[in-house]
């Protein structure tokens, strides 16, 4: 039986994506920095383990309580949109904390136990914001290419250890509370210089009606990343996110 451990599992893509490996007969190691039973179906291959990815401490209990680990997904993060001029510094540091170091944080926690095995996958989620320049997103943008040029470079160093590494890119889904999360700490909408602009962004966001990505998509992509060898390094997921990638191609 093989083992994944899914970094935030409270809800959306981490969710599903624990659904998905359950129903699969593997064990599922679920964490988020508060674990809530409920959440998911009693299973005798489900550990739900506490994990603030931005606390050392707290990624060494982890990894350590959930054993041997033959994938590691890395779906923690948050967004914050606001134009970059209004993007406070904490703010901006806290994105990065989560999103770009936590997720180097875990992937360095895990690697010594794939490398001894020679074998492993480690499965970064970013986003396909990251495939052309949007709006009120620069910051939160510029946390997860950041990922993206990390996985790239550890894909380079890990293929003589038999470790596979993969990138799963998200587009926009209606279906986490993502969207909702950010559009509570949406700055902007009040100053006088900004304000019609992120009102009308954020407007035209809302009212789009084009294909969207489900969290079953990512689900979905993050198995194939798992359990497919052949299967490429950058994997969008949902069907948003497959036409910007082909337009960025």
């Amino acid at each position: 039986m093989k083992t994944v451990l899914i970094t935030g599992c409270s809800s959306g893509f981490g969710l599903e994506t624990a659904r998905h490996f359950l129903d699969r007969d593997w064990k599922v190691v679920a964490t988020m920095r508060t674990p809530r039973e409920d959440l998911l179906p009693p299973s005798p291959r489900l550990q739900l383990l506490p994990l603030d990815v931005t606390d050392a401490q707290s990624i060494a209990r982890a990894i350590d309580a959930a054993g041997p680990i033959d994938v590691l997904v890395n779906n923690a993060g948050f967004g914050a949109p606001a134009p970059v001029e209004l993007t406070a510094m904490d703010t901006a540091r806290a994105l990065f904390e989560t999103n770009t170091f936590g997720t180097l944080a875990l992937t360095q926690a895990v690697l010594p136990q794939m490398r001894a095995r020679k074998s492993g996958v480690i499965v970064n989620v970013t986003s396909s914001t990251t495939y052309k320049p949007l709006p009120l997103v620069g910051v939160y943008r510029a946390s997860k290419a950041a990922v993206n040029a990390l996985t790239e470079s550890l894909a380079a160093e890990m293929d003589a250890f038999g470790v596979r590494v993969h990138l799963v890119l998200p587009g926009s889904s209606g279906e986490t509370r993502f969207r909702d999360t950010a559009r509570e700490s949406l700055r902007g909408i009040d100053d006088p210089d900004y304000g019609a602009f992120v009102q009308q962004t954020i407007t035209r966001m809302l009212e789009s009606t084009g294909p969207g990505t489900r969290a079953s998509d990512v689900a979905e992509a993050v198995w194939r990343a798992a359990t497919d060898p052949s299967a490429p390094m950058h994997i969008p997921a949902g069907a948003d996110a497959e036409q910007w990638a082909r337009e960025a191609a």
